[in-house]
């Protein structure tokens, strides 16, 4: 007979999960700290392929299904961020975690490529190491974030002031180049 567990084995829970408080007790079990770790290990490490010493989870599995398979596999990417707001995270560690969906949704939409991708990125257990580090040290990882923001917005705002500079230079040169015929 086959036996499914040495096939799908649970990596051990990361040392020094947060303590449960009352606060937290009153939340639902998935927006518990257990109850996270199990979605992250569910959608990104459940199944072993041990020839090749790789972790990938349903959500590689779910994300080939076509048109909806994405869908599902980001909406259940959310829990993670959604719990974290919830749990009052500040919103330089939320922006960052909505960034990790965002390019796990925009490359994992390209078909096969994105599949991949997919299953490298693991974006639930980026998004859980976020919190987790959040929650532990919360001060020392504010700066990391605030860089990581200014990153991104620098990125974002060449990608919308290039081209627009582009082709208004464009435009320009073209314009002048009428003159002169």
């Amino acid at each position: 007979m086959l036996n499914l567990r040495s096939w799908i084995k649970l990596p051990t829970p990361p040392p020094g999960l947060a303590p449960t408080s009352d606060r937290f007790k009153r939340l639902p079990w998935l927006f518990r700290d257990e109850g996270l770790y199990a979605l992250e290990v569910l959608l990104d490490e459940f199944i072993h392929v041990p020839i090749l010493d790789f972790r990938f989870g349903l959500d590689g599995i779910i994300g080939l299904i076509p048109g909806i398979g994405d869908i599902i596999t980001t909406a259940l990417t959310m829990i993670i961020p959604v719990a974290a707001w919830v749990r009052g995270a500040r919103w330089p560690l939320l922006l960052r975690m909505l960034t990790n969906v965002a390019i796990y949704l925009v490359v994992g939409a390209i078909p096969f490529l994105g599949d991949a991708f997919d299953i490298y990125w693991k974006p639930n257990r980026r998004n859980y190491e976020l919190l987790r580090r959040h929650i532990y040290e919360p001060h020392r990882h504010h700066a990391r974030d605030w860089f990581f923001l200014l990153v991104l917005l620098t990125v974002v705002a060449l990608l919308f002031v290039v081209p627009a500079v582009v082709t208004v230079l464009l435009f320009y040169w073209f314009a002048h180049s009428m003159q002169w015929m």
